[in-house]
């Protein structure tokens, strides 16, 4: 987020600058005689009231330019001011996320009228956007892919139990989008619409096995241990299902985050692989960015 600084205008200090009453002699009254023994006081010298005059205005002159300068810090905001801004906690800068227009007459998935929780907006339209800055991946472009381009996501264990799982459902579509960001983490996100949230609900819970204490059954490409990701009960996006998991060390090169979001007739696979570590708070930014989408 960019901050426009707007210039602060300094209050200036006065314009002149008054020096203390001069000393005054009394002039002696016409007529009257001076005593014979009074001594004149003697007058201060010309050049120290002036050099009283310069140090008494330069003091009301710096006073004045402090004054104005601590009031102009004080009403910046403090992402303006040098060494106070506060730094990036890690998440990424997603486009302004809308809903897509439905067709004439229809609802939202978890709207009255709508006991089917069908999300009838194009699948593709509900796939979350790139973030700033990411490099989109050629072969994940926001349409439609086909099953086993999805399947490539899983161990080749899990793969034929998978198919054969889909091809007994009635599966209408696979949308999915991918990016890469400059830290070098690797985001997928794969969309599966069924015909009806039962479907839904028997793939998820029977092949994949999402809901599983010991963790999933069906674990992406390379993942061998699995833990369980604590922040899906923060996530308030009403009748959904969220699960989420990262790769147990130890692990390869890579870490790897993935979590599935059951939305009515809708199964999102969320993925992020990063070199070293997969980051906690971009994922949890985009998983819970997605499911707000579908909810």
């Amino acid at each position: 987020m960019t901050v426009t600084e707007q210039p602060t205008e300094q209050p200036k200090g006065p314009e002149t600058v008054a020096a203390g009453p001069e000393t005054t002699t009394a002039e002696p009254t016409a007529g009257a005689a001076e005593p014979a023994d009074a001594v004149p006081a003697p007058r201060r010298p010309r050049r120290v009231l002036w050099a009283v005059a310069r140090w008494t205005a330069a003091v009301v002159v710096c006073g004045g330019v402090g004054a104005g300068a601590a009031a102009g810090i004080t009403a910046l905001d403090r992402n303006d001011v040098p060494g106070l801004a506060t730094e990036s906690d890690g998440r990424w800068e997603y486009p302004r996320l809308r809903l897509p227009a439905l067709p004439a007459d229809r609802p939202r998935p978890f709207t009255e009228g709508n006991e089917g929780e069908i999300h009838y907006a194009d699948v593709r339209e509900l796939l979350l956007p790139a973030p700033a800055g990411a490099t989109p991946d050629p072969k994940l472009k926001g349409g439609f892919v086909s099953t086993d381009a999805y399947l490539g996501l899983y161990g080749k264990e899990s793969r034929g139990e998978l198919k054969r799982y889909l091809a007994d459902s009635t599966l209408r579509h696979v949308a999915a989008r991918g990016w890469t960001t400059p830290d070098g983490t690797r985001t997928s996100i794969h969309l599966l619409r069924f015909s009806s949230v039962a479907y839904a609900e028997e793939y998820k819970d029977a092949a994949l096995q999402a809901h599983a204490a010991d963790g999933p059954k069906a674990l992406p490409d390379g993942v061998e241990g699995v833990v369980m990701e604590n922040f899906a009960d923060d996530v308030d996006v009403p009748d959904t299902s969220l699960y989420a998991y990262a790769e147990k060390k130890p692990y390869g090169p890579e870490r790897v985050r993935w979590a599935y979001i059951q939305a009515g007739d809708t199964l999102a696979l969320i993925t992020q692989a990063r070199k070293g570590e997969a980051l906690a708070v971009p994922f949890q930014q985009t998983v819970t960015l997605q499911n707000q989408l579908l909810g």
